[in-house]
């Protein structure tokens, strides 16, 4: 803020020198406007270029007094743009603002608020499968790291609207809010939702008596880490084996999933209310459909044959890396 003051002040030394230069050249000589902004001009910058007349005493004095004053404005404007240029913020700005733009141009991105521990290992899910993603986060130290890492970030609180608006959260396909505090996920998911009502918002929450605030918030799906945890080690008790192999299931990346999401709206028009035996997956990609999701967000394990293939439905399956990608190129 000292710089930018220093800045404004240099502009206005220098303005304040040029109407008096104007001014001056205007009374003592009697010049013409245009005449003593020629006058003025070639006298600050020095050039060098002759007078419109031969100058008498006052106008000598007044022209020296000018050039004294020129030279001490350009000495304050020049220091101060050094410190200006010199100073980290400026070119921190500028990349700021330049990652603003590129931010505002996305489309179906995931806006990301908090890079905690949970934060963290979703960012790294999103950029295994190349999904834009845009961090909202407030801290020095962490919005020092994301810019290392060039991962796309705004400086600012997830509980702002200004900083959602920031993320182009009109633009977002979702949002995923893992701050530490369940008040402050409240606060986001009311926020958010307010402002896209479409997209999917997945919030964490650390205390069970936060999931239904959260849900009744407008979170899509509401994620507790510590629940999750317990649970899973205490299956690594009671079903070791069937955890081990849901574990296999795991997507880790575009290249070694085992499991994959179609959505019915972008099937060939053909298979639009048609059945599941009709699309024959297993056929064509060797995939097996171990669910199907209703267009009014039921789920169904292991769907019948005849299951009809409705608009706004998603059908789950299963297969090795290898039938996946069959089943991508098959069904586009």
């Amino acid at each position: 803020m000292v710089v930018k003051a220093k800045l404004y002040i240099s502009l206005i030394l220098l303005t304040s020198v040029l109407i008096v230069g104007i001014s001056g050249f205007i009374i003592i000589s009697n010049e013409s406007f245009i005449d003593s902004l020629y006058m003025t001009v070639i006298t600050m910058s020095t050039v060098g270029f002759g007078t419109l007349h031969e100058l008498n005493q006052t106008e000598k004095l007044f022209t020296i007094v000018l050039i004294i004053l020129s030279i001490g404005v350009y000495g304050y404007s020049v220091t101060a743009l050094t410190e200006y240029l010199a100073n980290d913020n400026f070119f921190q700005n500028l990349k700021y603002k330049k990652m603003q733009q590129k931010i505002q141009k996305l489309q179906n991105h995931t806006v990301v608020c908090g890079y905690g521990r949970n934060g963290r290992q979703a960012v790294a899910k999103l950029k295994k499968f190349n999904m834009p993603c845009v961090v909202i986060e407030k801290s020095k130290t962490i919005i020092e790291e994301l810019g290392f890492n060039n991962i796309l970030y705004v400086e600012g609180d997830g509980t702002d609207d200004k900083a959602l608006n920031e993320a182009a959260i009109l633009n977002a396909k979702s949002l995923i809010t893992a701050l530490p505090s369940d008040a402050d996920n409240l606060f986001v998911v009311l926020s958010a939702r307010q402002i896209n009502k479409d997209f999917i918002i997945i919030s964490r929450a650390s205390n069970e008596s936060s999931y239904k605030k959260l849900k009744i918030a407008g979170a899509t799906n509401v994620i507790m880490p510590n629940k999750i945890g317990g649970e899973h080690m205490a299956s690594l008790v009671v079903t070791p084996d069937l955890v081990e192999f849901v574990d296999k299931l795991t997507i880790n990346d575009e290249g070694s999933t085992n499991l994959e999401e179609i959505s019915v709206n972008d099937l060939p028009t053909e298979f639009l209310n048609k059945t599941i035996l009709d699309l024959d997956v297993r056929k064509k990609s060797g995939c097996n459909v171990i669910g199907f999701k209703t267009s009014d967000n039921k789920y169904i394990i292991n769907p019948e044959v005849t299951t009809i293939l409705e608009p706004n439905a998603n059908l789950i399956v299963l297969g090795r890396p290898s039938q996946i990608k069959k089943l991508r190129e098959v069904f586009n």
